[in-house]
């Protein structure tokens, strides 16, 4: 059951992700947020102290989720390109399942200063992470060939921010139907033959 005081910090979080979306950081006040969640000003302030807080409570609320859902996906498969098979999947489906919100982590979080340039870099760096442990326990299992992971996972990040912050801004291509193509791509892209990327589909 969800006590009272983390349902008033939900619903303040999002009623910012409905006012941010459409007024943006800048034209957004604290009050439009105050109405938006039907709560008091005491409240706001209670949990976030400023606006800066809020918008950070959201970059790290979908961030959370984000890691939580690939921990989860990831442990339930035992190989390495298993492993990024249900990674990929899974942060797709939730960026598509998320949209306002990745949009507000992914593109207004970009420029607004120090504080949110350092959250994205950590973010950055904990998916990072993420990626490169799998690829070197897909190393470690034959799956992949040796390669220099750290690097590649930056890579991997890169491209799949590109793909989603151009499916936030035009809605296309669906991201659940980019999957294949960037399964493919990105398993090249690490030295995998066409047979073992066929072999470890998880559609066959």
């Amino acid at each position: 059951m969800i006590s009272e005081t983390t349902d008033t910090r939900t619903r303040i979080l999002e009623a910012a992700v409905s006012v941010f979306a459409q007024k943006g950081y800048h034209e957004t006040r604290v009050d439009d947020i105050v109405i938006e969640s039907k709560t008091s000003k005491g409240s706001v302030y209670f949990y976030f102290p400023s606006k800066q807080d809020i918008f950070l409570g959201l970059i790290d609320t979908f961030s959370g989720l984000l890691e939580s859902r690939l921990t989860e996906a990831i442990k339930n498969e035992k190989h390495g390109i298993q492993q990024m098979d249900s990674a990929l999947r899974v942060s797709l489906h939730l960026f598509g399942q998320y949209r306002t919100l990745a949009k507000i982590v992914l593109i207004q979080a970009v420029g607004l200063g120090s504080a949110f340039e350092e959250r994205r870099r950590e973010i950055n760096n904990r998916f990072t992470q993420i990626i490169q442990t799998r690829l070197d326990h897909a190393v470690n299992d034959g799956s992949i060939p040796p390669l220099q992971s750290d690097l590649a996972a930056r890579a991997w990040v890169g491209a799949l921010n590109e793909v989603v912050i151009h499916w936030i801004y035009t809605g296309e291509p669906d991201l659940n139907e980019t999957v294949p193509a960037l399964r493919i791509f990105l398993l090249r892209s690490i030295g995998v033959s066409p047979e073992a990327i066929h072999s470890s589909n998880p559609k066959n």
